[in-house]
């Protein structure tokens, strides 16, 4: 059977996404869904912003692998430097055990 966009996750059918950092498939509830507002990457937990979204796991190293390779601005097809002081401060909020 192949796979359309979709990855068979506890028995049901599931939405795939790529994070835009380490750019692997996974389904779409184990990645955080951004969007931008104002220049500021704003996390979207709820998924009801609007706007172009990308995703990305919410982990550290997903997102210095994302800002090593600029693509933020690719992702959100936007000209110019992203703001990622936010999104950050919410993925290190989000890691047990992490000290600065």
């Amino acid at each position: 059977m192949r796979r359309q966009g979709k990855l068979e996750y506890g028995y049901q059918a599931a939405p795939l996404r790529t994070c835009v950092g380490c750019r692997v498939r996974t389904v779409k509830s184990e990645l955080l869904r951004l969007v931008v507002a104002e220049g500021v990457i704003v996390p979207d937990t709820a998924g009801r912003l609007p706007g172009r979204g990308a995703s990305l796991h919410p982990s550290p190293r997903c997102l210095e692998l994302a800002e090593h390779r600029r693509a933020f601005p690719r992702a959100f097809r936007a000209e110019g430097p992203l703001d990622t002081s936010l999104l950050r401060a919410h993925v290190e909020g989000l890691t047990p055990g992490r000290s600065g």
